[in-house]
């Protein structure tokens, strides 16, 4: 007979003594069972003892946590969370060196348990630790286990940071400014300093007044990464944090945080910061990890988004300074002056103007301001061609001049494109959204340019009149260049060209033809039939296929999977595994230490849903924790892979899949088992591909073609390989 659920089996350690093999109910009080154990080894005072997981992360078990004891942990005895604190409190304040020294270690290891962190708070711990910074006697490694020890605390989110001090943010932020300071304080400075921008506007504006760009960017040119990355880290909060409004700087003598978004992204310019990100990181000789990756991807998304208020400004038709840059655009394409006072009639100049707009490719030949009123791309595409126009002016001309001599009707609309073709950038590159939490997907390529977009565009329409030209395109062909451009620029990227040379050169090789070759090959793989007949087999047995599909999402939650629980990158990861019943009945789910290599037991997981008590599957914005989460987390790949089940009583059980098929797999599989229909993109395509193998081995049966049951066989390798190939 199996044991209660309420009883779990463990081993208790207390040093120099023999470990206990004890069972504990779970329905009994815990200082009850913490004292049982006391008397088993004739220790008093029971309420000075607590219990800890006795792994490598020492958590405290607490009436909030004990529900992750499970069968077969091993726990420890050890002194309770505020007797630990109130000893470690005291101990950091020793005169000696050396017993100060450990007591710090101690207080870095212990601080990681949020119920150690919150008796030592509770004491007015993080004052303490706040003057030993700021007393500044402490030096090496007494330094940096203090403030790992107060990072560590702070990440509870416990403590505000907008208690501290300015003198706290100038001895930080001393740290960071100077030459030569251990590798571990700056770390933890640094990271100190990028909470506080993040976490506190008012500490934003404190620490800008301490910390210029000039000062960061030495330690981007250093060899150890973990640095590095932490001061890409800082640059990112700064440039997330920047103000808006349009302030005036000093950019001669300026702090970088005083300063709006744009003037810092001058800054940035100034100091060459893209350039030493190239040289020291991007094309170091050691690989990139996934957290560095991380920050440059960030980096790149807020450089991006810097284009943003162009990109959602419109033209105002009656301003005469932009109505000057469409002037310049047809001055530069054929050589004209623009002088209101040339000869000839008001009725003259304004043919000539509207025959000159008609080359141009703007869609309204009369005021072609009217073209740029749509947002987005607004301002932001007359930007690119002005600049298109004055840095790579012989292709311009050739441009405007190759269409305007054209058929109308063959005649690529430089104006019109141009304004498309930014727009598809723009969504391209989701300018304006905000970086996701989990995503490195940087281009190098864009850091080798202080003009990466503008670049960028340049590029892009030259493909664009390229591919017009090779598919022969009329102005009714329009929507359809745009969409083989828009492939062949995003298969393009999917290499990660280093250089915006190799982009250009990868995508003279993605001509139209070469799109053709791929989509009749992808059309092949996926071939549909549709005369009547096949049509109704289709029908017929689609039914028998999505039956199929929910046998494979039901085994799938069957196998079960692994989540992530937590997602602080300075703390390891926690995981949780939740499985489906083998009879559908029932969801097991429970925490783990590590991530498992395979299928957990159902004995390992402690906690269980039924079925019968789920009332619905949320994804999204409509997820309970995603409600919770700030600005910066909800960003769209996070939502994307959020989910929920509700169940009775206004419970919710939260998920966060690993990546879009484990969030389809789980989602589909949940509304089956609701009785629901599945609706994930996954189950479109499965659906897709198994109709398609089932109709053609359907096709080749009427055929007589047999199918055998095994594979052929793989042919010999030659025994004999001196053979040459005669090219005549």
């Amino acid at each position: 007979m199996p044991p209660p659920a309420d009883i779990v089996k463990v081993a208790i350690e207390w040093p120099d003594a023999f470990p206990k093999l004890m069972e504990i109910d779970q329905k009994k009080p815990l200082s009850a069972i913490i004292k049982e154990v006391c008397e088993g080894w004739s220790l008093g005072s029971h309420e000075h003892f607590a219990l800890q997981l006795a792994d490598g992360t020492r958590y405290y078990i607490t009436e909030k946590n004990r529900n992750d004891i499970k069968n077969g942990s091993i726990l420890r005895l050890t002194t309770s969370p505020s007797l630990s604190a109130s000893q470690l409190h005291e101990r950091i304040q020793s005169s000696s060196m050396d017993a100060k020294l450990e007591a710090l270690k101690d207080l870095a290891s212990a601080s990681r348990d949020i119920t150690f962190a919150q008796e030592f708070i509770n004491l007015d711990g993080i004052s303490l630790l706040t003057q030993m910074v700021e007393s500044g006697t402490d030096f090496g490694d007494l330094l940096s286990f203090t403030l790992t020890a107060f990072v560590e605390l702070m990440d509870h989110g416990i403590v505000s940071w907008d208690t501290f001090s300015v003198a706290f943010i100038k001895k930080i932020a001393s740290y960071v400014n100077k030459s030569a300071m251990d590798a571990a304080v700056l770390q933890r400075s640094l990271a100190i300093l990028e909470s506080m921008v993040l976490n506190s506007q008012d500490l934003y504006q404190k620490v800008a007044q301490e910390i210029t760009i000039g000062q960061l960017i030495p330690h981007l040119q250093c060899t150890d990464q973990d640095i590095q990355t932490y001061t890409v880290a800082v640059i990112n909060a700064l440039f997330l944090k920047a103000p808006e409004e349009k302030r005036q700087c000093d950019e001669h003598n300026v702090d970088i945080l005083s300063c709006p978004l744009t003037e810092m992204a001058h800054i940035l310019a100034q100091k060459q910061l893209r350039s030493i990100i190239l040289s020291n990181i991007i094309r170091s000789n050691q690989p990139i990890n996934d957290e560095m990756a991380h920050q440059l991807y960030v980096l790149q998304v807020l450089t991006f988004n810097l284009l943003e208020d162009r990109m959602m400004t419109k033209m105002d038709p009656q301003d005469q300074a932009q109505r000057d840059i469409i002037f310049e655009l047809r001055r530069i394409a054929f050589d004209v002056e623009c002088d209101s006072n040339n000869s000839g009639s008001i009725e003259k100049r304004k043919s000539m103007y509207t025959r000159d707009y008609k080359k141009l490719g703007f869609i309204n030949h009369v005021n072609p301001a009217v073209d740029f009123t749509q947002i987005p791309p607004g301002m932001l595409a007359l930007d690119n061609m002005l600049y298109f126009a004055k840095h790579h002016q012989d292709a311009y001309i050739r441009m405007v001049l190759e269409n305007s001599s054209r058929e109308d009707k063959h005649e690529c609309p430089f104006g019109r494109s141009s304004i498309e073709l930014t727009k598809m950038l723009c969504e391209i590159l989701r300018v304006g959204e905000l970086p996701s939490e989990n995503c490195h997907d940087f281009h190098p390529m864009f850091f080798t340019h202080d003009r990466s977009f503008e670049e960028f565009f340049c590029i892009c329409i030259q493909l664009l009149n390229k591919t017009w030209k090779e598919m022969r395109a009329t102005s009714e062909d329009f929507n359809k260049v745009m969409q083989v451009v828009r492939e062949q620029i995003m298969r393009t990227l999917t290499h990660k060209p280093n250089s915006l040379d190799q982009f250009k050169s990868r995508l003279q090789n993605m001509s139209y033809t070469e799109i053709l070759k791929i989509r009749q090959s992808e059309r092949m793989n996926q071939e549909d039939f549709q005369s009547r007949p096949i049509v109704e087999l289709r029908e017929k047995i689609q039914p028998e296929i999505m039956e199929l599909i929910k046998q494979q999402r039901l085994n799938r939650l069957c196998e079960g999977t692994c989540f992530k629980k937590t997602n602080n990158r300075r703390k390891p990861d926690k995981y949780w595994y939740c499985r489906l019943s083998p009879n559908h009945k029932v969801l097991h789910y429970g925490d783990l230490e590590e991530s498992p290599q395979g299928e957990v037991p159902f004995d390992s997981l402690q906690d269980k849903l039924p079925v019968v008590e789920m009332k619905a599957v949320v994804t999204g914005k409509d997820c309970p924790h995603m409600k919770e989460k700030g600005a910066l987390k909800q960003s769209k790949e996070w939502l994307e892979l959020a989910f929920s089940v509700l169940y009775e009583s206004d419970e919710y059980l939260n998920f966060m899949a690993p990546d879009k098929h484990e969030y389809c797999v789980w989602t589909d599989g949940l509304n089956a088992l609701l009785g629901k229909e599945m609706t994930s993109e996954y189950t479109k395509a499965d659906m897709d591909t198994l109709l398609s193998m089932e109709m053609k081995l359907r096709l080749l049966d009427l055929e007589n073609i047999q199918i055998p049951e095994a594979p052929p066989p793989i042919p010999k390798e030659p025994s004999n390989y001196d053979f040459v190939y005669d090219c005549n």
